[in-house]
């Protein structure tokens, strides 16, 4: 049974993501994320304008004048959205809470899936496996993964990533779109991103809040590691400490690109204090320039 707040929260991500995905980027989805097999439909005589390497080589000989292979492109893709709800998500500072832009993020996705006549299915883990929902069709569907992504209880606090993907490669034989929405506040999963991206389209979503890129001058704070648990005070009045922790935070971000453009895996960052449709739209045209 639904509290009448999940529902109202479920309602509310239904409507805005629809809109978005009606009015933010119509299209764009079906433009880059369509289908990347091709199927042999027919032979047919050359026209001025066709592609001269589809030329049926075999069949213009024999005839005595050109003739082309027509292929039909198949439409329908899987999508798989791996999405850690570690206990690092449960923070933001404005906005929402991580897991919260994650969960709607993944709704934009979805509900774009369907209307494209995709498969979605979901993925959430922690430092394991806490739940998988294999690829379906259809809004019923997506509402239940929305649902759990928004309630859902994990039993674990930390992260594993090289699991979760070593999971989807199991799971997944034939090929998909994977996006794998996370803090990255981990480590150590490059040889499994790069074994996965062989396979399939793995598209790394990178979800942020401000405070973890530098910090505000507020006097004594008490920092907590929501994973650990361990807590620490520090004096946030220090232009040293501020320096140390935004090289820090900047160090790291360096080093995920690195990662990411290294394995050629595709790139998206949220923020939870700023809209992220137009950096989505951005992202669609930018790989529709490259197909």
């Amino acid at each position: 049974m639904l509290d009448n707040d999940l529902m109202t929260k479920i309602r509310q991500i239904q409507i805005y993501t629809t809109h978005a995905v009606n009015t933010g980027f119509a299209g764009q989805y079906e433009s880059v994320f369509k289908g990347r097999g091709m199927q042999f439909e027919e032979v047919r005589e050359y026209s001025p304008g066709d592609e001269v390497r589809d030329i049926d080589w075999n069949v213009t000989a024999r005839e005595g004048k050109p003739y082309i292979k027509k292929f039909r492109e198949e439409r329908e893709m899987t999508v798989i959205l791996a999405v850690d709800l570690s206990a690092s998500g449960e923070f933001g500072s404005r906005g929402g809470f991580k897991n919260e832009l994650s969960a709607e993020f993944c709704a934009v996705l979805a509900f774009a899936a369907i209307r494209n006549n995709d498969k979605v299915g979901l993925l959430i883990f922690t430092d394991q496996i806490e739940l998988y929902i294999p690829p379906r069709k259809g809004t019923s569907h997506v509402l239940r993964m929305i649902r759990e992504l928004l309630s859902f209880k994990a039993t674990g606090k930390g992260t594993d990533i090289a699991s979760a993907l070593d999971y989807v490669a199991k799971i997944t034989k034939k090929r998909a779109t994977i996006f794998l929405v996370s803090d990255f506040l981990t480590a150590n999963f490059q040889r499994q991103l790069s074994i996965l991206n062989r396979k399939h389209d793995l598209i790394a979503v990178h979800v942020s809040d401000v405070l973890e890129k530098e910090l505000p001058s507020a006097g004594i704070i008490e920092l907590r590691d929501s994973e650990s648990g361990e807590t620490m005070l520090v004096d946030t009045s220090s232009k040293r400490l501020r320096r140390e922790y935004s090289k820090i935070s900047l160090d790291r971000l360096s080093q995920l690109h690195d990662m990411f453009n290294s394995n050629k895996v595709d790139y998206i960052s949220l923020q939870t204090s700023k809209p992220y449709i137009n950096d989505l739209v951005r992202f669609f045209h930018k790989r529709h320039s490259r197909r």
